[in-house]
This record gives structure tokens, sequence and C-alpha cells, in this order.
């Protein structure tokens, strides 16, 4: 371990989060980087903080406490090092394995597409986790937002968020739209407008599968029954659509004894309720209108019907089902249509990235916003976590922003590092603070007699309501 990142020296009175085999190592004194953040990072920062060491000393008292250890990003470290994102804080963060960062600001004139973007590839951060829930006392858009209970695992590192893209009109895009035209296209009815810029979207087996794997791995340690695979397969059948096959693939493969796929548990349902049905009338139940259909693809839901049931109506047959997690997909566009009208079916979404980005805040927009709406972005090894906003400059330095989702993401941490209790701690602490109507101005001007509050305030709120239990 280095003495120093970016001429800091590393805390002597805190010890280092390890990691092997898949688990983390958590001593009592962790030392913890955190990235202050850009705009009105600072004054989130600052409130954050104190909420996060408060219900510390509160849950654990001196046996427990967080060794905080600043490195730099964004604004302050170019000022620092002129340098937008120093090797040393990635070193640090890799050394430390676990770190939290407010809001940072994209860099203008080349170089970095995004802060957050370059920190999540280079540590290979592949899931950012975005759970979503209701509190009670947000205002919120919809009549029933305590419906709203989902956990989003967002692929992180493919997709179109790869960046690997050519502009209209340079050299290289017109050679690569040539050979797209004259080679891989030759011969067909599609071909590229000369005056289009391009863009690669892969996705891939691996990419796919750990992202599920941890999806299941989270449904399996915190009691979710469903596990969602959101694409566009319909129309990109094998860029989304493989992603949706690859991740029944892995689910069945890696958790077969755990889980049921949606179209296995009508299979078994059918046979279950009616033992003498046969695999041809089976298959008519799970494909109505089969006696319209080509004697082909009868016959393949025929045998899909006789596979399902001899591998696994033995385990999961005779309402054994109804235990395991079920894994089931939905179209991209219909999801958006029924988070809102019936959100309460899902529990947990796996996502290829751009879907991912747009549902998390489609989901978050119903339960509050951004303000706190919490995030993380987890590898193998490495996590960190993250406001989910902007740096919303025009408010930095005033003390007025709602620091609820570095908070929030915060009590991610600390469930992250098995520290629950401080984590209910400043749940209920929030909870009860925004019933009380002790809010930031995002909140108080959607409030009938809401009490606006600074954002140091509302940290000394959540303080005070610590373990006072939660209005009913």
């Amino acid at each position: 371990m280095a003495g120093s990142y970016n001429g800091i020296a590393v805390p002597t009175n805190g010890r280092k989060i390890s990691y092997a085999s898949g688990k983390y190592d958590v001593p009592d004194n962790p030392i913890v980087p955190f990235i202050e953040g850009d705009g009105t990072g600072r004054d989130i920062w600052k409130a954050s903080i104190r909420v996060f060491d408060a219900a510390v000393e509160r849950a654990y008292k001196s046996k427990r406490r967080v060794t905080w250890y600043e490195v730099f990003a964004g604004e302050k470290a170019k000022a620092k090092f002129d340098n937008w994102l120093p090797d040393d804080t990635v070193e640090a963060i890799r050394e430390f394995r676990v770190a939290i960062k407010g809001p940072l600001t994209t860099p203008v004139g080349g170089g970095f597409r995004s802060l957050n973007v370059t920190l999540r590839q280079v540590l290979d951060l592949y899931s950012c986790v975005r759970p979503v829930k209701y509190y009670k006392g947000v205002p919120s858009p919809v009549k029933h937002p305590e419906r709203m209970d989902v956990v989003i695992f967002r692929e992180n590192t493919e997709d179109v968020y790869i960046g690997i893209e050519w502009e209209e009109g340079t050299a290289e895009c017109k050679k690569l739209i040539e050979f797209l035209n004259k080679e891989m296209l030759k011969g067909g009815k599609k071909q590229i407008r000369l005056d289009s810029g391009v863009g690669i979207k892969p996705i891939s087996i691996t990419g796919t599968k750990r992202l599920v794997r941890m999806a299941i791995q989270h449904a399996l340690e915190t009691g979710r029954k469903t596990v969602t695979l959101v694409h566009k397969g319909n129309i990109q059948k094998f860029t989304e659509g493989a992603f949706r096959k690859w991740g029944y693939e892995l689910a069945t493969e890696a958790f077969r004894d755990k889980v049921v796929t949606e179209r296995e548990s009508w299979i078994l349902d059918n046979k279950d309720k009616n033992p003498n049905l046969n695999v041809a009338q089976n298959a008519e139940l799970v494909e109505p209108g089969m006696e319209f259909a080509p004697p082909a693809f009868r016959a393949s839901v025929e045998q899909e019907v006789k596979d399902v049931l001899d591998r696994i109506y033995a385990t999961h047959g005779n309402g054994q089902w109804k235990k395991k997690i079920m894994i089931n997909d939905r179209i991209a566009d219909s999801i958006f249509q029924q988070i809102v009208t019936r959100p309460e079916e899902y529990s947990i979404l796996a996502t290829p990235n751009l879907n991912g980005d747009y549902i998390s805040d489609a989901c978050a927009a119903q339960v509050g916003g951004l303000g706190i709406a919490p995030g993380a972005n987890i590898g193998d090894g490495y996590a960190i976590f993250e406001a989910t906003h902007g740096t919303a400059p025009k408010y930095a330095d005033k003390d007025v922003i709602n620091p609820g989702s570095v908070i929030l993401s915060g009590v991610m941490m600390f469930r992250f590092l098995g520290w629950n209790e401080a984590a209910d701690l400043i749940e209920n602490g929030m909870e009860r603070t925004i019933q009380q109507k002790k809010v930031t101005y995002d909140f108080e001007r959607l409030m009938d007699g809401a009490t606006k509050v600074k954002t140091s305030q509302f940290g000394d709120c959540i303080i005070e309501n610590m373990g006072a239990g939660v209005l009913v």
C-alpha cells in the first residue's frame, strides 16, 4: 500500500477493506476514499458526512467508525493537479476498494466524455445499481408511489456507452459507411445514408451474464422474488435480443435449483392443475392458437414442453416453482408503461446500458426525483457509491440543495459493508424528517405546510430523528 495518493497521506488510524474469493473483509475502521464533488457537491458532502458519522456512532458507539480519505476528481482535481481524473485517485480507489462520491462535472472541450463513465470503465464497475423506493411524505406525481420498490441492475461497460462512434463527414466515417454498404450490406435493400454519423452498439455474452448473475444473487440475498430482463429484442435481435437469451441461459445454468422462468412456470402450472394433461395439450395452453400454427412451430413448442417437464418437474413441479425466483422479460417500451400502471409487479430489473439509464430516472421521478435517488457502480472487488444527479453549479455554496441522493447512496454503502444498523438509522431519520415536512426547497415548493430548511439543516434534522421511529 502506498503511503500517500495525490500528495495526501493515507490515514494511519484505519485499515483497508480486502477482497478474496468473491467476498469483502470489512474491518471495524475501514478507510473509505471520498470525492467531494463539483458544484453543489461541496454543500451536499458536508451534510452527508455528518449524517454518516452520527449514524455509525449511534449504532456502534466506539466499536466502529469510518476513516474518511479524500481523493480528487473533477474541478477540484483540475485546479490542484491540472488533471480532471488523476491516476492516484483511481489507484486509491483500487487500493481501498469501496468509495463514495458526489456529482462531477463533465469536462468541456474534449478529453473525457464523462468522469463518471471513465471511472466505471477503468475499474470495470460493470453494474450500475439503482434502488428506487418510496419514503413516506415525499411529494410524488403519481397516486400510489408506495407501490414502487425496485432495484435496477444496469450494465455499465458496453452498449452505446462504450463510446465507439464516428462523426458524419470525417474520412473515417466515410470509410466505414463505404465498407458497410459495399461489403456487409452488399446485395440487400438496406443501405446507410452517406451523410450519417455511425456508432457501434456491442453487447457481449460476458457483459450480459455477469450482470444478470449479480442481479440474481441480489435477489437471493434480499428475498426478492422476480428478476426481469428488460430489452428491445423484438427489433435489435442480435444485441438486445441476445441480452435476453443470454440472461435466461445464465439463470437456468448457474441457478437452476433456485429459479424458474416465466414460460417454465406456465408449463409446470398447467401440469400441476391437470396431471393427466399430455404434452400436446400443455403446448396448446402455452401457445393459444396452435391449431393455426405451422407444423414445425407446433413441434418446437411440444418439444419445449417435454424438455421442461423432463428436466425440472421433479424439482419444480407440484407447486415447488412458486417458491423459486421468477425470471421473466419485458420489452423496453412496455416496461415504461408498466412501472407506472403496475409497479408492484416488478422487483429487480436487469437491463442493458441505455435502457437502464432511461428506466432508472423514470422510476425515480415517481418517488421524489433524482434529488433523493441513490446509486452505486459495482464490479468484482470494487464499488463506488454516488449521487445520481448533476452538479447544479448555479446553486453551489448556497446551502440549499437536497443532499438525499448522496445520503441514501451512503445507506447503500453501509448495507454493502454489512453495517445495516447504521443504514437503518439514516433511512428512518430521513423518512421521519420528511414526514415532519422539514425539507429543502425542491420538496418544500411541492408540499403544503412544509418548512424550508437548508442543506446543512436537513442533515441536522436527520441526525436528530435517528432512532426516533417513523411517523405513521
